[in-house]
């Protein structure tokens, strides 16, 4: 497996596999990761096998402390020099899950943010998820404010 950033020309494969992976109103259009792509393609940690994308994550750095709708929205919001890394999707197809793949994608997030000097990390997950992303040492601090999708999240952070 191979772990590397994005690029413009990922776009249709990162739109096909988020589509794989969430419900439609959850999930980003091709023309969110497309803007995405255009502001932040260094924070996009992909994940191929062979040459088959199989899974990613993405999210904007900034200085806001939580995790806001509306930066899944206005991938302009991304400031390089931010403090916070923010994880917008946890992406991995279907097929190719239980497998730790999603772990050293979230894993090399980590050390990224670590290496940029960073505070940490920011994700939003559903209930079922939180004692997944807590074995990485993210802590969850309470439902979060978002309605994306019309579901209920908790937001985690990890602070180095």
């Amino acid at each position: 497996m191979e772990i590397r950033t994005a690029t413009m020309a990922d776009l249709e494969t990162i739109a096909a596999v988020e589509a794989a992976c969430f419900p439609a109103t959850e999930a980003a259009t091709r023309e969110e990761f497309a803007e995405r792509l255009k502001y932040y393609a260094e924070h996009f940690w992909l994940m191929f096998d062979e040459d088959k994308l199989i899974a990613f994550v993405d999210g904007i750095v900034t200085d806001e402390k939580d995790l806001a709708d509306e930066m899944y929205e206005k991938a302009a919001m991304h400031n390089p020099e931010g403090a916070w890394q923010m994880i917008f999707g946890v992406n991995t197809l279907p097929a190719y899950r239980k497998h730790g793949y999603a772990g050293e994608l979230i894993n090399a997030a980590i050390a990224d943010a670590k290496l940029q000097g960073r505070k940490g990390l920011v994700l939003t997950c559903k209930e079922k998820l939180l004692h997944y992303y807590a074995k990485f040492g993210f802590v969850n601090e309470g439902i979060s404010a978002s309605t994306h999708g019309n579901v209920v999240w908790y937001q985690m952070r990890l602070t180095f």
